[in-house]
């Protein structure tokens, strides 16, 4: 068995033992069959197996949904900047930026075939299309995508020394490659719209003046924000799990110039969304607020849960600060900076995810309401953690058997 998983491992790659990995994959599998058993409960028994009511129909799993299209943003903003600006020192992460992408997306598209209860009835947004609806052309989006992530993907897994030996996979990959420009530039078109609207669902939703925001023609700010920092913090998930992934097999997978880049371009990305987002919260604070009636303070007084603190969170600690470190040279070359930024980054804009999500329906709109709140059942929790036992694992297979870091050979021999 050993000398078979040998000959599937790329040439001079050094890997783990066939036994160290699958028992690696089998804990992680049981994590996964977990969130299967949660999920299943959900699609027999029905949406009754959440925590989730009239006050909360979107919580912990579109919130998750959001955060990791954020995330996942790293696939769509690096393929442009490598295949359509020409930044070619990329080309040597831009694998690992593809399968990161492919995970976060597949997990989406699985988040909600979760949510809608009934997922034999998914083809309707589909073939019933609400035209009127963001959320329609945000599914349209998703999809393509998603189809464009794939037909990215497909390329490493035919680079497999098993499968390259085919002749017909063999000039396929290398086709496929010449023409990856073409789906770079579509995906990171189709990713502007879907990023967009999923920050314009909340900003138009003039019901609830926490979200609400004013815009140009029908695009409020947020369709441009949530677009905007996904560019910024995509790439960061991108160099935080490539550490992550060089701590655990402790290599040097990744030039040190190639991470230095896609940080720099983030950190001023993140700058640039951090004073657009400030700017847009003191309009919103100042003109959008007091013709209805509201001040800042309502949104945020009385409640230690959802008090002030989680806006300094997002916009400071998780905007400002890890922009800084970024942007300067000095501290974005030290590894220990670097690590915090790119941390606090992720929080950032998870955190913006959250409260567009769920602060938004947890904020009184009515005299005789009240702040609610919401806990999910472990079967949300349970499917919400699925996706991430799933990407570990596929992040585990494609590192053994596939060539992602180009630079691996050169930096370990």
């Amino acid at each position: 068995m050993d000398s078979l998983d040998r000959a599937f491992i790329p040439s001079g790659a050094k890997r783990c033992s066939l036994f160290q990995f699958t028992s690696f994959i089998s804990v992680i599998g049981i994590v996964f069959l977990w969130g299967v058993y949660a999920m299943l409960l959900i699609w027999i028994k029905g949406l009754n197996q959440t925590n989730m009511n009239d006050a909360y129909g979107f919580a912990l799993w579109i919130w998750a949904d959001l955060a990791v299209i954020a995330l996942g943003g790293g696939a769509f903003f690096t393929g442009l900047l490598r295949y359509v600006i020409g930044k070619d020192e990329l080309k040597n992460i831009i694998n690992y930026a593809v399968i990161i992408g492919f995970i976060c997306y597949s997990s989406a598209l699985l988040i909600l075939a979760i949510d809608i209860g009934q997922p034999l009835r998914g083809w309707f947004i589909f073939w019933h299309a609400n035209v009127h609806s963001m959320l329609t052309e945000v599914a349209f989006c998703l999809s393509c995508y998603f189809i464009v992530l794939t037909i990215e993907y497909l390329p490493l897994i035919f680079e497999n020394p098993q499968i390259d030996k085919i002749p017909f996979y063999h000039k396929l990959s290398h086709n496929m490659h010449d023409v990856m420009a073409i789906f770079a530039a579509t995906g990171a078109f189709l990713s502007f719209f879907h990023q967009g609207s999923l920050g314009g669902v909340s900003g138009v939703m003039y019901g609830r003046p926490f979200a609400y925001r004013e815009g140009i023609f029908i695009w409020p700010w947020t369709f441009f924000l949530f677009t905007w920092s996904a560019a910024a913090c995509g790439p960061c998930f991108t160099i935080a799990l490539t550490k992550l992934i060089e701590k655990i097999t402790k290599k040097k997978l990744v030039k040190d110039n190639v991470i230095d880049l896609l940080a720099k371009i983030s950190g001023w990305m993140l700058a640039s969304y951090t004073i657009a987002k400030i700017i847009d919260t003191i309009y919103w604070v100042y003109s959008t607020l007091p013709p209805q009636g509201h001040k800042f303070m309502d949104f945020y007084s009385n409640n230690s849960f959802y008090g002030l603190w989680i806006l300094i969170l997002e916009v400071v600690i998780g905007g400002a600060v890890p922009a800084f470190i970024l942007v300067s040279e000095k501290l974005r070359c030290n590894k220990s900076y670097l690590t915090i930024a790119v941390i606090l980054a992720i929080i950032g804009v998870s955190v913006n995810r959250w409260v567009m999500v769920v602060q938004a329906l947890a904020i009184p709109v009515l005299p005789f309401e009240s702040w609610t709140f919401y806990i999910p059942s472990w079967q949300e929790v349970a499917t919400t953690i699925l996706p991430v036992a799933y990407g570990v694992i596929l992040i585990a297979l494609s590192y053994r058997y596939l060539p992602i870091f180009p630079q691996e050979k050169e930096l370990n021999n």
